[in-house]
């Protein structure tokens, strides 16, 4: 089996409800299998994962150290600027703390970010080196 590959990627968080809450106002829609603690989240071959942080942190066995989020950033692609531009208006009407307006980029695409009520940043990018099939995901 390949193992260059994402199966599911889990983000904690401090208000499981809250969250949900935030991505559903995005259109995205819960998964069978979660709880109080967790929710599921298909994304065309894999999951995310909301994960109640205490309950994550219990799971571990190990506390998660208070940090800045932004370390890593999350990415939706579109085909064309406008969605992109569409994707973020949809994010700041569902609570999302804007980073950086949409714009052109010096690596030829369009991109903006925000992050979620966690602070996990989100990248609303129009790649044009990057072509996407109908359901949204990169055309391998």
């Amino acid at each position: 089996m390949d193992s260059q590959r994402v199966t599911l990627i889990t983000l904690s968080v401090a208000n499981i409800e809250k969250s949900r809450r935030f991505y559903a106002k995005l259109g995205w829609k819960e998964a069978d299998g979660g709880n109080d603690k967790i929710a599921f989240y298909w994304l065309n071959g894999q999951y995310m994962a909301l994960y109640d942080r205490r309950s994550l942190v219990a799971d571990l066995g190990i506390p998660i150290k208070q940090r800045a989020t932004g370390a890593i950033s999350l990415s939706t692609n579109y085909p064309t600027e406008a969605e992109v531009d569409a994707a973020y208006s949809e994010a700041e009407k569902a609570g999302a703390v804007l980073m950086v307006t949409p714009a052109k980029t010096e690596w030829g695409g369009y991109s903006g970010s925000y992050t979620d009520p966690d602070g996990h940043l989100w990248e609303v990018a129009c790649n044009p080196f990057w072509p996407l099939e109908s359901s949204g995901i990169l055309a391998g």
